[in-house]
C-alpha cells in the first residue's frame, strides 16, 4: 500500500465536496476548485472524510494513487487555507509596485516590465523589494510565481534578480586575474 495513497483526507467544517464520476468539486471560504482525476482511481466519501484507493496492484496504479490523494489533500487545504509564494527583488534601482491589479516592475531594462493578475490569484507588494502571490490553486501559484521570477532571473555573480525568498543563488568568483600582467 501507498503510505501517502492510504491516509485519509479531512474534510474541515465549511467545506464541501462534490463527486462526480471521477471530477471532484470543493467549495470553501477562499473559493472553488474543480479537478478531473484519472478514471481508475476509486474515491470514495465518508462523512467528513475522503479516501482513494486503486483497483489492482499494478505499477501505474500505485503510482497513481499517492498522486491522487495528494491532489485531493491540496484541493482541501487550498480552499481552506490557501497558498503563497513569497519572492524577493535584488538590484540596484530594482523595485516593484501594484497599480489596480498591475504589478510594475522595474528591472534594470529600458522599459517597465508589467504583469496582469489572472483570475483566482492574488499578487501584492507589500515592499519595494518583495512580492506575494497568493491563492486556492496550488498549481497556479507555482506557475504565476515562476512566469514572475523569469522575467528577471538571479544571476550568480551579482545576485541581482528577482528570487523565491528561500532559494539560495550560488554565487561566482569574477575575474581571477584582474589586475595582473
Amino acid at each position: 500500500m501507498s503510505r501517502i495513497g492510504r491516509m485519509p483526507i479531512a474534510i474541515p467544517a465549511g467545506v464541501e465536496v462534490k463527486l462526480d464520476a471521477n471530477t471532484v468539486t470543493v467549495k470553501g471560504p477562499k473559493g472553488t476548485l474543480t479537478q478531473t482525476l484519472h478514471q481508475d482511481m476509486i474515491i470514495e466519501k465518508e462523512e467528513n472524510v475522503l479516501h482513494v484507493k486503486r483497483p489492482t496492484e499494478s505499477k501505474e496504479h500505485k503510482s497513481l494513487h499517492g498522486l491522487t490523494r495528494t491532489l485531493l489533500a491540496n484541493m482541501v487545504e487550498g480552499v481552506t487555507k490557501g497558498f503563497s509564494k513569497e519572492l524577493e527583488v535584488n538590484g540596484v534601482g530594482y523595485r516593484v509596485a501594484k497599480q489596480g491589479k498591475t504589478l510594475v516592475m522595474n528591472l534594470g531594462f529600458s522599459h517597465q516590465v508589467k504583469y496582469d493578475e489572472p483570475a483566482g490569484i492574488t499578487i501584492d507588494a507589500p515592499a519595494p523589494n518583495k512580492i506575494v502571490v497568493s491563492g486556492a490553486d496550488k498549481q497556479l501559484v507555482g506557475q504565476i510565481a515562476a512566469e514572475i521570477r523569469e522575467k528577471r532571473p538571479p544571476e550568480p555573480y551579482k545576485g541581482k534578480g528577482i528570487k523565491y525568498v528561500d532559494e539560495v543563488i550560488r554565487r561566482k568568483e569574477g575575474k581571477a586575474g584582474k589586475g595582473k600582467k
